[in-house]
């Protein structure tokens, strides 16, 4: 993914942005062809964030979308349409696992899983579930402001720089949101020394 379409650098031309002047003016042939276009990436960024085997996906794809709808007259061309939306999935899927009870239903899936992984195996299909079970209920644990700086940088792979961008926050603060959620992290998985691999890299 370019710095472009990862919400920061120069950007060029964006052929959703030439239709946004006449989706915002009520042109709705327009407004469908942008959201039709950003669907796709709304649908992987909820995927993520909720899980792909989630049965709220749908629900909370479409309320990404939604949601995008209503931004479209704040977005300042700072990054791609797709970008932004991209953006705004993560938000609207954050404040979704929040309000729909999901963190009961992942840790008793983590608790499931952790009984299951084979002792030998560094990197099976249920480690990385584990790993991804451990990342998710983070999300659900964290402040809203950590979680989504946590997001965007992990998920959506922001520079700190992008992340300042998209979140309006100074780059130190951004810094310290990523270092608090990683050593939150960190704690969460002390007793699992092998889920640590996820944490690895400099902020």
């Amino acid at each position: 993914m370019s710095a472009a379409e990862r919400g920061g650098g120069p950007l060029g031309r964006d052929p959703l942005a030439e239709l946004l002047v006449d989706a915002n003016a009520g042109d709705r042939e327009k407004l469908g062809r942008i959201l039709a276009a950003t669907a796709p990436a709304v649908l992987a960024v909820v995927r993520v964030i909720m899980g792909s085997d989630n049965p709220d996906v749908p629900d909370v794809a479409q309320e990404s979308l939604l949601a995008v709808k209503d931004a479209l007259r704040s977005f300042r061309g700072e990054s791609s349409l797709t970008q932004y939306a991209r953006q705004i999935a993560v938000r609207t899927a954050l404040a979704a696992r929040r309000g729909r009870g999901a963190r009961d239903r992942l840790l008793e899936r983590y608790r499931r899983e952790s009984e299951l992984a084979p002792a030998d195996e560094e990197d099976d299909p249920v480690m990385r579930a584990r790993r991804t079970a451990a990342f998710r209920g983070l999300l659900d644990d964290l402040p809203e402001e950590q979680a989504e700086t946590f997001a965007l940088r992990v998920v959506l792979d922001y520079s700190l720089d992008q992340v300042a961008a998209a979140t309006g926050a100074p780059v130190n603060t951004v810094r310290s949101r990523v270092r608090l959620a990683r050593e939150k992290l960190k704690q969460r998985i002390e007793r699992d020394p092998e889920l640590w691999d996820m944490l690895r890299g400099e902020a």
